[in-house]
């Protein structure tokens, strides 16, 4: 079984910074692009940033500047480091990931984090 687990959401500050983190466990082989996701109260959930196994990023055009997406393969973790917030990155964050698990490859999801902007 492979799991995704989240951490580091809350309460953060307009103008202020969060950072998420996000770990695989379990039978991993291999993981290739992982990503951070987001849904907001009446919206598709949209593509924040992703990050491939050789360290190649996308981020969607909101938050350019401001989020940078990182991973340690060593650890099967990806961080989100999020500065400069405003109140409409608050929302449910999710990370997903490719992974190659001994006998199949799919994406897997976490079970989101909270992020809530407000003064």
């Amino acid at each position: 079984q492979v799991q995704l687990v989240e951490s580091g959401g809350g309460l953060g500050q307009p103008g202020g910074s969060l950072r998420l983190s996000c770990a695989a466990s379990g039978s991993i082989f291999s993981i290739y692009t992982m990503g951070w996701y987001r849904q907001a109260p009446g919206k598709q959930r949209e593509l924040v940033a992703a990050i491939t196994s050789g360290g190649s990023t996308n981020y969607a055009d909101s938050v350019k500047g401001r989020f940078t997406i990182s991973r340690d393969n060593a650890k099967n973790t990806v961080y989100l480091q999020m500065n400069s917030l405003k109140p409409e990155d608050t929302a449910v964050y999710y990370c997903n990931a490719d992974i190659f698990n001994t006998a199949t490859r799919r994406i897997y999801w976490g079970q989101g984090t909270q992020v809530t902007v407000s003064s």
